[in-house]
Parts: C-alpha cells; structure tokens; sequence
C-alpha cells in the first residue's frame, strides 16, 4: 500500500521510519551504506523540522509510519534552467531542431512576444511544476539583451517574491560575450543585475578578445560582489576552449566570488593532455561544472537524417575525481533547444544516470541534484536531510535505485515544512491563450 497523501499528518510530530536513504544526502552516521550508498534511517520530524536522523528503531511515543524501505530524499536543486525561454515550442517549433535553428527561434519569439504578462504565466507555470515533482531551488538564467533586459528581469524578481518561502528562485543574465566589450551595455547590464540581486553571465563561445571580455567581466564582478555563471563551450568543435580561458583569467585575477561553468561540452571531443591540463585548472580556479544531459543530447551532433556519434556531454567522471563540484540539471523546457523536460529533477537525475554512466556504484552522484548544487547557489542547509534542517523530503516507494529509476514515480509524496503538499501538475490548457503562431 503506498505511504501516499494522507497518512503523512498534517503538522506536529511523526517518525518516517525504515526509510531507505543516499547516504551522501544525510548529514551525521546512522550505519554503514551499501555497495550503492544507501543506508536506512528514521527521520524525525517535528512541526517544520528534522529533528533527528538516526538508526532504525528511534524514538517513541510518537506516530512512526513505516515505509517499508522507501526511498527518501531532501527536495532538489535545479542549478541551471531557462524559465523565460520554457513553453514557447508549440509556438515556434524549429524545422530541424539545431542548435541554429534554436538560436533564430527563440530570438524571434523573443522579439515579438516576451512581454510581461507572456514571461509571468509561463515562468509561474514552470515553477509550479517543478515545485509539484519536489524542487525547492532554481537558478534561472535571462536572456539579456537589450531592451529585453528591460522587461524581463523585473518580472523574474516580481516571480521571486511570489515564489518566497517555497521555491527559491536566482538569476542570472545570458548575453553573446563579446557584448560585454560595449562599455554602455556593461555598465547597463552590471546595474541590472546588481539591482536584482542576480548572478553575472553570458554565453561564451570562441570569438575575438574573449580573453579580454572574460576577464574585464571578472573585474567587474569583483567589484560589485556579483558571482559568475557561463554557458560554455556547447558545441562538438575541440577547437572551442572558453572553459581554459575562464579558469586562467580566475586564477589571474584571483576572482573572489562562485564561478559555474555549464555544458562545456567541447572538452570530451579535445585530445585527453589538452582536457586533463584544463580540468586541472579548473579545479584549481574551484570552478564548479554543471551538465545538462537531457537538452546536451538531445542538441549536439545534431543533423537531418543522420544518426548522432556522440552523447554531447561533459567529462563529469574525470572533473569529480579532481574534485571539481559537478551538478545536472534540467536547462531548458519545452522550447526550441529541448522539446521536452517538465522540470522534474528525478527525471534529470534519471537521465543523467544513463547518459553519464553514474551507476555502479551511484555513490555520491546524487548530491549532483541536491547538496552540491545547494552549495553552489549559498546554501549548504538545501538538499540534505539533517537534524535542525528544514522538513523539506520526498518519499517514494522505491526501495533501491533498479525501482527508483526504472519508473516515473508519479505517485512521489512531497512534504515542505513538515507537510504534505498537493502534488498536481498545472494542466497544459493553462497555456493555451499563449500558444497561436504568427
């Protein structure tokens, strides 16, 4: 019988007991984990909090409802997405589905649809969805340029305040990087975003001056206290190394702040001494990677009617093992660089697992959508389960991750503050009204 809506109180105390746990997403020891990292635990849960983690068996006096070994997990951490972008494909689906074809899609639905109320029904529509599947941090990045900077930014930050206190909701800018060579669009861009309390970044591609670009944005950063986050490097050409030229201008400049570099697909197409020499960089910068496997495959090596020879993403196995801080995430969501995607985090975690080969054993790599993550966005109480942590879970009937992974788990129980929430997702007619082609 599944632990399902209603047998989780609705506040007060309980035990979730016999429940099946990554070990990597608990903080202190309850026993020894598995050959896959898995422990089981009792989690006490008292009003909006985690009390205790413990062995089973813990306390009494108490309801304890016994899962059976299901699976539980703190709420995700979705590092990298496109909320502004998420919605539109039905509008303006592309002819081949490149990475070309993308980019000339969205700046044309972009130019004559992304005005306030179109950007609101479709970011809130997201960000209920990902709240649903069990998501309680997004880092979303906005497209930058001008004048849509101008219209798009407000609204993000008015989709924040609404969001507070269930999904914590952080920007960042996308803009071509050799914009940030205009001296006026820097200034503009840097007040922006430091007026909104978001992150600096920009999509960075081989170009002229990009080490010059890179590192007066790095300058700039430094100086307003901003944190850094690139998209880098998504393409298959070898010859594309903007994620070398950032972690050099990181370490020449000795840049204060986070730095996140995402995709960086081009490494696994380099020859292994030019990508060993890079990943060491970037672990000595601590730049933190994030992969995007869904939309990475999905996109590159893309062409019509040949079959594609690679999987598109990053070295994810050879950077961990350096020690770089290595996520996944969802990236984009029904727009014309990804079809699909309804920002459920198990869905990327799935994903990853079989594109990047992440089992056998899984190990820590579930911390990829949780704790590493939450650390990266500035809060490391996110995405671990801890005495004195918030009440934040999702349970499962899966027991192990064969049953975990091997369906979509829609029946999932998502508990914020020591409750149960409704876990219905918004119905697609929502965004009808939003929808017709011109």
């Amino acid at each position: 019988m599944p632990h399902g809506f209603a047998r989780i109180p609705d506040g007060g105390s309980y035990v979730l007991a016999n429940a099946t746990v990554p070990a990597v997403l608990i903080d202190g020891a309850v026993g020894f984990p598995d050959g896959e990292g898995l422990v089981t635990a009792d989690i006490t849960v008292e009003n909006d909090r985690v009390t205790a983690v413990t062995a089973p068996g813990g306390p009494n006096g108490i309801p304890r409802l016994n899962l059976d070994g299901g699976m539980v997990w703190p709420t995700f951490v979705d590092l990298h997405t496109h909320l502004d972008k998420g919605h539109i494909w039905r509008r303006s689906a592309t002819p081949g589905g490149t990475f070309a074809d993308a980019l000339a899609a969205v700046r044309k639905d972009r130019t004559e649809r992304w005005k306030p109320d179109d950007l609101r029904d479709r970011i809130d529509f997201s960000v209920r969805s990902a709240f649903a599947h069990g998501t309680a941090m997004i880092r979303t990045h906005v497209d930058s340029d001008s004048p849509q900077h101008r219209i798009s930014w407000p609204v993000v930050a008015e989709m924040r305040e609404r969001w507070a206190g269930r999904v914590d909701l952080q920007a960042v800018s996308i803009f071509e990087i050799e914009a940030f060579l205009d001296p006026a669009f820097a200034d503009d861009i840097v007040a922006i975003v430091t007026e909104h309390g978001g992150i600096l970044g920009a999509f960075v591609y081989p170009t002229p001056d990009l080490d010059r670009a890179i590192e007066l944005m790095m300058h700039r950063a430094a100086n307003r206290n901003l944190d850094l986050d690139f998209h880098v490097d998504e393409t298959s050409d070898p010859n594309a190394h903007g994620l070398r030229v950032i972690a050099d201008a990181a370490l020449r400049t000795d840049f204060p702040g986070t730095i996140v570099a995402g995709h960086c697909c081009s490494l696994a197409m380099q020859p292994d001494a030019e990508a060993e020499a890079t990943m060491d960089r970037v672990a000595e910068a601590d730049i933190a990677v994030v992969s995007l496997p869904m939309c990475n495959v999905h996109l590159q090596d893309r062409s019509a009617e040949a079959t594609p020879r690679w999987r598109g993403v990053t070295l994810v196995h050879e950077l961990a093992a350096r020690g770089v801080r290595v996520s996944v995430a969802s990236d984009n969501t029904r727009d014309p660089f990804y079809d699909y995607g309804d920002l459920d985090m198990l869905e990327v975690f799935r994903e990853a697992v079989r594109i990047l080969h992440l089992d056998h054993p899984m190990g820590k790599w579930p911390a990829a959508v949780a704790r590493t993550p939450a650390g990266v966005m500035g809060s490391e109480g996110r995405g671990v389960i801890a005495a004195g942590a918030p009440a934040d879970l999702v349970l499962f009937r899966a027991r192990d991750y064969t049953e975990l992974l091997s369906r979509p788990q829609s029946d999932r129980t998502v508990i914020r503050d020591g409750r149960p929430i409704d876990t219905t997702l918004p119905d697609y007619r929502e965004l009808d009204h939003l929808q017709e082609r011109r």
